[in-house]
Formats: structure tokens, sequence, C-alpha cells
């Protein structure tokens, strides 16, 4: 699995490469995992490119597995995606989603880092 590790003010995350597929079946999702264990980051930013096919496609399951084991592992997701591109179901999804700090969708790379780095000080703050 082709991810970068990413660092912006002193927090680290994994990225996936833009345009490229990177989950192209719901096990996939395993190496996501992996890879934030091995980089020491629960912080990871996908392009909607990156995810499985039918994702935003909520009939077949795939989103709410893949952010449920992202949660189960405390990873925080944030994808980058057009907006409107999902549907009208998976937008409910991503509005409801949003208000979360497990998984959040966004219209471009600023607004996902800046929602990474948000997460961060959060945490830092907690501690």
């Amino acid at each position: 699995m082709r991810l970068e590790l990413v660092t912006r003010q002193q927090q680290q995350w994994l990225e996936g490469p833009a345009d490229e597929p990177l989950l192209q079946q719901l096990s996939d999702v395993i190496g996501l995992l992996e890879a934030s264990a091995e980089h020491h980051t629960n912080s990871v930013l996908l392009h909607a490119e990156n995810l499985t096919a039918s994702f935003f496609d909520l009939k077949g399951g795939e989103a709410g597995e893949i952010l449920q084991k992202c949660r189960n592992y405390g990873i925080q997701l944030a994808v980058i995606a057009e907006p409107g591109s999902a549907g009208t179901r998976a937008d409910e999804m991503i509005r409801e989603e949003n208000r979360g700090r497990h998984f959040g969708v966004f219209s471009d790379r600023a607004q996902a880092e800046a929602w990474l780095l948000s997460l961060e000080q959060t945490r830092k703050a907690q501690r």
C-alpha cells in the first residue's frame, strides 16, 4: 500500500496518492490500519479516488465497515472529495459524520489538513 507520511506543524499523518486507487476492496482497510500503527500516527488523509469504488454507495455498506474499523482503532480519516459528488444519501451521512471527530469529508486539501491539525490540538489540550 503506497502511503506518504506527511508532517505539518509537528503533527504527522498518512496520505494516499491523489488520483490512484488505494482501497480496492473492503479488506484493504487492514493495510491502512497497519500502516498507521507502523508510522505511529492515528490520522489519515485520503482522496476520493483512494476509496473503494462503492464507498459512497451506502447500499453496499462499505463506508460503514471502513469507518467502523477506523473508529475501533482510533483512526481519524479525512477525505478530499468534490462537494455533492457522493449522492444524496451519502451526503446525509457525510454531514452527520462531519460533526464528529473520526471522519470528515472536505472539498480541498487545506480544509482537510486544518481539520487534522485541529484534532491534534484538541488531543494536546485534553492531556
